[in-house]
């Protein structure tokens, strides 16, 4: 990714890989191998970058209004234009029947996208959040006696940090990915979702939903985040070895929030992975265009 960003604070990066090596080491293209004093300082400064993230977010009030930043009256629209680009998804995903779906939100948060949206179309839904004042109020506000889906519930909370966490295999229809990601470093972004693609089911995908920068980057020094254009996110789609199914603009937020974008993603299908799946669809799904 080679245009030029800046931080919060107004400092132009003349592009990413520059600003990547000032705050965790290293360009963010892969993990330092080496062994030696720099691999160290390396590892201290990414280290350092995730524990700062952490530390703003612990001081955070466990609220709709904390979570989304004092923009808490942008919650209805953010969950209407969710379900907008996920029912038809959904419909022709998984076609009629009644399937039994499972779906993991990623950095989860108060269990906000679980209780407004997901648990109302998915029978299982796990959620992984490292902050852990968030978590506790995700199990309470998705408590049996706080949600009223029926049989449908929030089945394991994982306290755990995205970068670090491994899914299991092939439980989830949908993994949905919001407001989350620009925590990780660009190598850690490919790492985890190297790794979940291991923990869709066949036909199963991602939603990624997250801020865009009208070019290159965003770096903010607060919370300790990288708010990245869409073409810096399709270049990032493609080393994780994920293609875009569908894409959607979100509607309806205050003009002076970044602009909100919507991808379903889905593996790129090699030709064993396609007759694996073959074994799993009776119906052949085409792609929907944004």
């Amino acid at each position: 990714m080679e245009a030029e960003g800046m931080d919060s604070e107004g400092r132009g990066f003349r592009n990413v890989r520059e600003m990547w090596r000032e705050v965790i080491g290293c360009d963010g293209v892969e993990k330092e191998q080496k062994e030696g004093s720099s691999t160290v300082q390396n590892s201290n400064k990414r280290q350092e970058w995730y524990s700062k993230g952490i530390a703003y977010w612990q001081g955070v009030d466990a609220s709709v209004d904390g979570v989304l930043g004092g923009y808490g009256n942008v919650n209805d629209a953010d969950v209407k234009g969710s379900e907008a680009f996920l029912q038809p998804l959904l419909a022709v995903r998984f076609g009629g029947g009644n399937p039994h779906l499972v779906a993991l939100d990623c950095g989860s948060g108060i269990g906000r996208i679980t209780k407004n949206l997901l648990i109302r179309y998915f029978n299982e839904v796990d959620l992984v959040e490292p902050v852990s004042h968030f978590l506790d109020a995700a199990r309470k506000n998705l408590a049996p006696e706080n949600i009223v889906q029926g049989s449908h519930k929030a089945a394991n909370f994982y306290g755990v940090p995205l970068q670090d966490f491994s899914p299991e295999c092939e439980r989830y229809d949908v993994i949905w990915v919001q407001w989350c990601i620009g925590q990780l470093p660009d190598d850690d972004f490919v790492a985890f979702f190297k790794k979940a693609k291991s923990g869709l089911k066949p036909n199963g995908f991602f939603v990624l939903k997250e801020n865009i920068a009208k070019s290159g980057f965003v770096l903010d020094k607060e919370d300790q985040s990288i708010t990245r254009s869409d073409g810096y996110f399709r270049q990032l789609f493609q080393r994780c070895g994920l293609q875009i199914y569908k894409t959607q603009d979100q509607k309806g937020f205050p003009r002076e929030l970044f602009a909100v974008k919507m991808y379903a993603l889905v593996p790129i299908l090699t030709e064993t992975t396609t007759r694996v799946q073959r074994k799993f669809q009776t119906w052949a799904p085409t792609i929907i265009k944004s």
